[in-house]
């Protein structure tokens, strides 16, 4: 309903707020003694802020623009917020790492509230984010992320996937669902001990939903109700996001429920069994204030089912976009595929074997640029940056698509170049502003299983099939405009899996 309304006259509703217009006025003019070091910025409009001068459908577009003028650092009003956007690979990095404290809180807008209830790990701060993020790292690498064990499972899971692609036969389909479902699958066979089918529709409804609620997330009436809470009754996308996501915890509870029916604490069959035991111990020794409740356990459960499934999943079709938009390219990467390894299964070992395979799947993380915002932070406390200050509890953008894009760090940061990850001689070269996982403390927990999914789904799928535009469709028209969500897929599309011969 707003989407519609502030497209056509975005701040209709907004029009009577004279009076406060001119308190606004006032407060920008005469409230900060310390305005004058603060980042430089765009004149802010009382109230609105730098609303007229954004795209909310893709801010960080304009964002990039206004970092061309401002500089790295900088100020914009996201209605009455005011929010420091951070620009380019070493402002980024000199914040998130260097500064890593100061700028390592979680800034949580109202959906998110809304959402998580300050419980889990994305949308959290102080001991109890401390605590749960510590135990989801150390519970993940126990199961096996980064290692063997997890790459079976990968592999296991590669298989059904490329039943399902087979299922299509060389027809043209939308490779979004299946490519869900399988990266969902390698999360909850790690936090519940066991995958689903894909014809499940207790599965099937949970992560088409969740796909729903990352779409959704990004329209513009829901930033619009992040900037101006009180509008809540006018968000139609805000309620439907609240019913799926309050669907999406009641099946996570009756999972979580079964396992706990059936819990064996002397044998943790995944995440979920090793909380409840240590959630059991704690309630045994009367531990105070315990970080281990129901509450906790259900949205860091959720939090880990968004996180792995969406980001990966839209890598991955963006990776096989790609491959049908340059057929030169994936020619060279099959042709790499089946020089080095053959028929035989690949494995996360033949990676160093692979160099330019390997700089296609980089080259499409970098362009992909799928949380080109990062999730928003908080400064913790004040600070003096780059020369500039920044007060406690300033929300704080690191602009990602400015590190991925910075044109002092890439040859040719628009265009699809898997030579940017590789030297003269074909072997594949690390990048310092590739940092496609944020950096700091709040880096994603699951890049080692994200890289491990992407190389082993990407090659597995590339040895089976050859990935082509729908017929009567050229690769110059496929479409490689990104989606508007939370984060950024490349808008549906269809494409061919034709088996390889």
């Amino acid at each position: 309903m707003l989407d519609k309304l502030f497209q056509s006259f975005p701040f209709y509703l907004l029009g009577a707020a004279v009076g406060l217009l001119v308190l606004h006025l006032l407060y920008y003019r005469f409230n900060s003694t310390d305005r004058r070091r603060e980042p430089p910025g765009p004149t802010p409009l009382p109230l609105l802020g730098n609303l007229l001068q954004l795209d909310l459908r893709r801010p960080y577009r304009t964002l990039t623009e206004f970092s061309k003028k401002y500089g790295s650092v900088f100020t914009v009003y996201l209605g009455p917020n005011k929010v420091v956007v951070l620009a380019g690979y070493k402002t980024v990095k000199e914040a998130l790492v260097n500064h890593a404290e100061e700028f390592g809180d979680r800034d949580i807008a109202p959906i998110f509230v809304d959402m998580n209830l300050d419980h889990g790990i994305i949308f959290a701060n102080g001991d109890s984010w401390k605590e749960m993020r510590r135990f989801a790292l150390s519970t993940l690498k126990d199961f096996g992320m980064g290692k063997r064990t997890v790459e079976d499972k990968i592999l296991e899971e590669c298989q059904h996937l490329i039943q399902m692609f087979e299922t299509h036969k060389g027809n043209a389909f939308d490779t979004a669902h299946a490519l869900s479902y399988a990266t969902s699958n390698i999360m909850f066979s790690i936090v519940y001990g066991s995958r689903f089918e894909y014809d499940d529709p207790r599965f099937t409804r949970l992560v088409r939903r969740a796909n729903k609620i990352m779409s959704i997330l990004g329209s513009v009436s829901v930033q619009i109700y992040n900037m101006f809470p009180k509008l809540a009754g006018w968000v139609k996308n805000r309620q439907q996001i609240l019913n799926k996501f309050e669907s999406i915890v009641r099946g996570v509870k009756t999972l979580i429920q079964q396992l706990k029916d059936t819990l064996n604490p002397n044998t943790c069959r995944g995440l979920v069994d090793c909380f409840l035991t240590r959630q059991q111990k704690e309630e045994d020794s009367c531990v105070l204030d315990s970080h281990y409740h129901d509450s906790n356990l259900v949205y860091t459960v959720t939090n880990l089912f968004f996180a792995g499934t969406d980001t990966t999943a839209s890598t991955l079709r963006w990776a096989l976009l790609l491959m049908a938009k340059y057929p030169h390219i994936q020619d060279q990467v099959q042709e790499e595929l089946s020089r080095v390894v053959g028929s035989r299964c690949v494995r996360v070992e033949d990676r160093k074997n692979l160099p330019y395979t390997d700089a296609v799947i980089h080259e499409t993380q970098r362009l992909a640029n799928i949380v080109p915002m990062s999730v928003f932070h908080k400064t913790s406390r004040d600070i003096n940056f780059q020369g500039h200050f920044i007060k406690k509890g300033t929300v704080v953008i690191p602009l990602l698509t400015s590190v991925l894009y910075d044109e002092s760090e890439w040859e040719t940061p628009h265009t699809f170049n898997p030579s940017h990850f590789l030297d003269d001689h074909g072997r594949f070269v690390k990048r310092d502003a590739f940092m496609p996982f944020s950096a700091g403390r709040r880096m994603c927990l699951g890049e080692s299983l994200a890289k491990m999914e992407l190389f082993l789904f990407f090659t597995c799928l590339l040895q089976r099939f050859r990935f082509t535009p729908p017929p009567g469709v050229t690769e110059e028209e496929l479409d490689l405009t990104p989606a508007v969500g939370f984060t950024i897929p490349p808008v549906p599309h269809k494409l061919c899996a034709v088996p390889r011969n």
